[in-house]
């Protein structure tokens, strides 16, 4: 019998979903930040097996949104959950619920199918604040399953996904087995250059930073060269992202094309400019542009 399904992936930002993604998958196909709001699409990433197919939905964490741009994340996560076989609502160890969490939950109440609950970031905290947050949660929502992991040291992940394919329906292949991903490699290309400058650019500046691809071409001997607007919304974070006499921007440059090489499987010639786009993310044009529809 072959399983399949979808499983969409709920919770406030920055507590591991893209992470938890990359580490199911051995690829990284999701922003990774110390960030919070790093993952602005639905990211579907396809894990085949022999007799199974699970596709994740990576959504956007679930916040209070403060412009267009946060609205459009909120909807997206907010949406995943009606028409899929799986939650896995993931969150850290905390004394209390916070509203944030108790806010999701009560959406998860819909949802009308099982409903996982992934602790994660268990490796970074103590045993009686792990059993603490495990009591709180189960109190709070009844869970089909419930999974401590650490995500970024792959404890319990294969418990997980054990779990996780367990629970998928008998239904057909719906992508091929060498798809990882349904979004296309400029999406990639571009998230791996915004990881970069999220990595390297001071806290004022990333959260108004968004990246266009501007020309994608592959040459016949297999070199790559890609040119790519860094857009940000202040003159001053302009020369931030720049930095004394390029140096910050060549240093994104690096990074990201490292990534990118490793994507592409070739090498790439990577050249990146700076605009500026005041107040982007409530234009929606320019969010239309940049792929949030």
């Amino acid at each position: 019998m072959f399983k399949s399904g979808f499983v969409t992936i709920i919770g406030r930002p920055n507590v591991g979903k893209s992470t938890l993604i990359n580490e199911i998958m051995g690829e990284k196909l999701s922003i990774v930040s110390s960030k919070p709001q790093t993952t602005r699409n639905n990211i579907q990433t396809i894990l085949n097996g022999e007799d199974y197919q699970v596709v994740f939905v990576d959504t956007p964490g679930i916040h209070k949104p403060k412009h267009k741009l946060g609205e459009y994340m909120v909807k997206m996560a907010k949406d995943s959950f009606k028409e899929v076989d799986l939650v896995l609502f993931i969150t850290t160890p905390e004394v209390e619920i916070g509203r944030g969490d108790k806010f999701i939950l009560e959406q998860l109440k819909e949802a009308g199918v099982p409903v996982f609950f992934v602790l994660n970031k268990i490796d970074e905290n103590t045993q009686e604040r792990v059993a603490e947050t495990l009591k709180n949660y189960s109190s709070e929502f009844k869970f089909t399953e419930i999974i401590p992991i650490s995500a970024i040291k792959g404890k319990n992940v294969d418990k997980l996904k054990e779990l996780m394919i367990s629970y998928m329906p008998e239904g057909p292949k719906y992508y091929p087995d060498d798809v990882l991903t349904d979004v296309n490699e400029r999406f990639i290309v571009a998230e791996a250059i915004r990881e970069k400058a999220l990595r390297l650019l001071s806290d004022e500046v990333p959260h108004g930073i968004a990246v266009e691809i501007t020309s994608m071409k592959q040459e016949e001997n297999g070199l790559y060269r890609i040119s790519a607007d860094i857009l940000c919304e202040k003159d001053s974070h302009k020369g931030i992202i720049i930095g004394k006499n390029g140096t910050m921007l060549k240093k994104i440059s690096t990074y990201a094309r490292g990534d990118i090489e490793k994507f592409l499987n070739n090498k790439v010639f990577l050249e990146l400019w700076v605009k500026v786009r005041k107040e982007w993310r409530d234009s929606s044009n320019i969010l239309k542009d940049l792929g949030y529809k």
